[in-house]
């Protein structure tokens, strides 16, 4: 079942962007953003969902109400990085690249920092 988010008419039809796609972007925008691990599950539920279904999206939450979009953003960083300015540089990419791609304003983005991990540990 796909999840609407946006219909549009349009001169030769419906345009329907789906809460899916909203998701792909934002994982894509996430992925790029400096200090990011990855993404994490937001609570035991959608840890469980993931471990049957591989969705990469899995640590993002898209709401459409009243046409306005808001987006929760669940990460784990990098760690001795600023926490503060990765979780604003994802933000900041995440509106920027919603906003370029669908021409949708983004109402409010969320960064929920789940966890930090060492990547290169000296020994």
């Amino acid at each position: 079942m796909v999840n609407l988010m946006k219909k549009e008419k349009a001169p030769l039809g419906d345009i329907q962007i789906s809460k899916q796609a909203i998701a792909t972007i934002t994982y894509q925008a996430v992925q790029r953003s400096y200090g990011v691990v990855g993404l994490a599950p937001k609570n035991i539920a959608d840890e469980l969902a993931h471990a049957i279904v591989k969705d990469p999206t899995h640590g993002i939450d898209v709401e459409y109400k009243d046409k306005v979009i808001n987006i929760d953003v669940y990460i784990i960083i990098e760690y001795g990085t600023r926490i503060k300015s990765v979780a604003a540089s994802v933000a900041n990419t995440v509106r920027y690249q919603v906003e370029k791609s669908l021409g949708i304003p983004v109402n409010e983005i969320n960064v929920h920092v789940q966890g930090l991990r060492i990547s290169n540990e000296e020994v």
